[in-house]
């Protein structure tokens, strides 16, 4: 039985699309997540960025793995019934935190968001896998765009810095380069949203953002969550986020402590 703000249609698109549209998962977490927000980019942490890149206008903040020491982000993680609609998009009787992450674009921002997945970064290995990327503020244009489908390509494409646009690891041929979606007429889903609502996709789903062209700011709160086939997996080098110290072995479960268990049925 579906939690009630999804369906069965919703469970079916996720797994054939890698991405579908959840009203209002986070819509009484809004006010919550904006005060967790703005103490994140009052006391950046240690990954935090600006995204600056010469000949670009706005500012693009960015942060990730904060919500162990900024309290609005775990209660809202918590008060929402965001692990339940995980483990259903899932099909997963555990649902397993892995990190939250803010993404701030400023009015006339005009960096948009590079096309990529997620999966390549990260250092988990599973098609139980799910983002929920949320705005925090009313989006037309600056909608987060995913390629339906791109979760089951044979190949991962090759992860790269966003800012200096350096592919993130040396290539041996495993990766395939970025594609343009729009130029290759590829399905791409996307929508105007509400603050809290939410879009969920698959860690290998292809997808980017447009600029910030209007005059309003677009906060979001993104949340990464695993399910139960995931599986710590070495990289060719430095994952983002890089965790270090972490101490896993490849297959091996995401150690609980760091990453611990939200739901389990």
């Amino acid at each position: 039985m579906a939690h009630p703000l999804i369906t069965q249609d919703q469970i079916d698109q996720y797994q054939r699309d890698g991405v579908v549209l959840i009203k209002g998962l986070f819509k009484d977490q809004v006010e919550q997540l904006r005060d967790g927000v703005a103490q994140n980019m009052a006391e950046p942490g240690p990954y935090a960025s600006n995204n600056e890149r010469a000949g670009q206008t706005g500012r693009f903040f960015d942060d990730y793995c904060n919500w162990t020491r900024i309290s609005q982000f775990e209660q809202a993680i918590k008060a929402s019934p965001v692990a339940e609609v995980a483990a259903d998009l899932m099909g997963s009787k555990t649902v397993q935190m892995f990190h939250d992450h803010v993404l701030v674009k400023e009015p006339g921002t005009s960096m948009a968001t590079p096309w990529h997945q997620d999966g390549p970064y990260y250092f988990v290995e599973g098609a139980q896998t799910v983002s929920f990327w949320s705005p925090l503020d009313p989006v037309k244009e600056a909608a987060l765009r995913c390629v339906a489908g791109s979760h089951k390509w044979e190949k991962e494409v090759l992860p790269t810095r966003w800012v200096s646009e350096e592919g993130f690891f040396a290539d041996e041929g495993q990766y395939m380069p970025v594609p343009d979606p729009d130029a290759e007429g590829m399905t791409i889903r996307e929508w105007e949203m509400e603050p809290g609502d939410a879009v969920a996709f698959n860690y290998k789903t292809l997808h980017g953002a447009r600029a910030n062209t209007s005059e309003s700011r677009r906060r979001a709160f993104s949340l990464r969550l695993v399910g139960d086939d995931a599986r710590y997996v070495e990289r060719p080098g430095r994952t983002s986020p890089p965790y270090p110290g972490h101490d896993m072995t490849p297959g091996q479960r995401l150690r609980e402590d760091w990453f611990p268990i939200l739901l389990q049925r």
